[in-house]
């Protein structure tokens, strides 16, 4: 429960922690419609190669073995979407996403891609989801935690939700470890993202958060110590790009 006056991060901003869902919300709402376009805007098409190794560590059975997919906050689709392109025929993803905007674009891509009796979405809180125990075979995030206002808790519910034996998988921007690269990276993730929302969305201020979001995230080894706390076994944590994303993982055992 929370702590009368308890804070959370909001990019460089302290926040009441449950004014953040809202305040996270709105700059989702902003943004849905160009969220993918701005992804390979921002990252020079990189974020493809980080979600494939996501996708390979994933591995889903390629026969008609079931397997049941929880992405979470993956609103547009685009983590369930290449995880149907590389499974069997027994595979089937929820997408489960706060923002009703974000799920929109989600459902009508699914269609597009004639997905939509593989992948379904469901409007839902990372923080508290409305799945039963023991229901899913893998659960996958990407770039989304670190906008969740209580994070120990979507970690809960991560480990609830998993069967024994399943795998826990997220993606987030993590912390550059190359020197050099560091200088470069801010440069651009503060005065030239910014900007570059501004000209794609129409929207400057959605953009300077997530990039503050960043620097506010967990480094790796303390965020990797908050999935053991969760109750995953054999935890660990790859850097991608000299640090700028990691790939964490944690089995439900």
């Amino acid at each position: 429960m929370d702590q009368p006056g308890e804070t959370t991060h909001f990019g460089f901003r302290d926040v009441p922690v449950d004014d953040k869902q809202t305040l996270v919300n709105d700059v989702f709402h902003s943004v849905a419609k160009r969220y993918d376009l701005m992804n390979d805007l921002m990252s020079g098409g990189l974020h493809r190669i980080w979600k494939d190794v996501l996708i390979n560590a994933l591995n889903p059975p390629r026969n008609d073995a079931p397997f049941a997919l929880l992405d979470v906050a993956g609103g547009t689709g685009d983590i369930a979407f290449r995880a149907a392109k590389n499974a069997g025929a027994g595979f089937h993803a929820t997408v489960c996403d706060i923002n009703g905007d974000m799920l929109a674009v989600g459902r009508e891509r699914a269609v597009a891609r004639h997905l939509e009796d593989r992948v379904s979405f469901v409007e839902g809180n990372a923080e508290a989801l409305a799945f039963p125990d023991k229901r899913f075979d893998a659960y996958t995030i990407a770039f989304g935690i670190r906008n969740v206002p209580r994070i120990d808790l979507a970690l809960r519910e991560a480990f609830r939700v998993l069967r024994p034996g399943s795998r826990f998988l997220c993606l987030e921007f993590s912390t550059v470890d190359v020197p050099g690269l560091d200088r470069i990276y801010d440069l651009f993730s503060f005065k030239v993202i910014p900007p570059l929302g501004r000209a794609v969305t129409g929207d400057a201020e959605s953009y300077r958060y997530l990039v503050e979001s960043i620097r506010q995230f967990p480094k790796p080894t303390a965020f990797a110590e908050m999935i053991r706390a969760a109750g995953f076994s054999r935890v660990s944590h790859q850097s991608l790009s000299g640090g700028i994303v990691a790939l964490h993982s944690g089995w439900r055992l």
